[in-house]
């Protein structure tokens, strides 16, 4: 069974997610912590918890995404896995840090590159990689079926969607993603967003004023 542990770091306020089993191994997905302080926050709590990383994993590569990867590969000998099309994305990034007022130092390892219909292990537990562009270029939701639940990055949020107005972000494409990958899902199934709390597929397809 996977555990979900959801963090908001930064000025972004973006949601950092730890997903680990009963045998003490974790996934990290998005790590956005930016300042020392966060990074502790979230080491402490892999300390405590008993956990053992095993995994780097990001949505998507916008900037406030992936200010912790650098760090989490330092610490925990991680290798970062995204979908190919946000390597760009992943480059540019520092330089979006510049212009708002938030430097960092970004991820330079290895890249791993995940596809649709991909999975994800962690033991007997996996996520299906869903393709799902438009907020960005290469933007992936990881799905575990059995447990009814979503790691959306900034895809779908409740009774919202993902900004499109940044570099190769596409309306239109984001909409046919949500409608496509998302929406065909069980009603039921949980959605952790990449900011604020998280939502149902089925109240989305009722109340949300952007796909209504």
């Amino acid at each position: 069974m996977l555990h979900v542990k959801v963090f908001t770091f930064s000025p972004i306020q973006e949601n950092t997610y730890v997903l680990y089993n009963d045998a003490g191994k974790a996934l990290i997905i998005d790590p956005g912590c930016y300042a020392s302080a966060e990074q502790e926050t979230l080491k402490n709590f892999l300390k405590d918890t008993g956990l053992t990383p095993v995994q780097l994993l990001n949505t998507h590569c916008h900037l406030d995404h992936v200010f912790g990867n650098d760090w989490v590969h330092k610490t925990y000998g991680l290798e970062l896995y995204i979908h190919p099309n946000e390597e760009q994305i992943l480059a540019f990034a520092p330089l979006s840090g510049e212009k708002w007022g938030m430097p960092f130092i970004n991820y330079s390892g290895p890249l791993h590159f995940l596809h649709p219909g991909d999975k994800v292990f962690l033991d007997e537990d996996e996520l299906s990689i869903l393709f799902t562009p438009g907020h960005s270029p290469g933007s992936i939701c990881f799905y575990c079926e059995k447990q009814g639940f979503i790691i959306g990055g900034d895809v779908l949020f409740y009774q919202s969607i993902g900004r499109t107005d940044l570099p190769m972000g596409s309306h239109q494409t984001l909409l046919h993603s949500i409608r496509e990958e998302l929406f065909t899902l069980p009603d039921p199934v949980i959605v952790h967003p990449g900011h604020g709390r998280p939502t149902r597929i089925g109240h989305e397809k009722e109340f949300n004023p952007f796909l209504i």
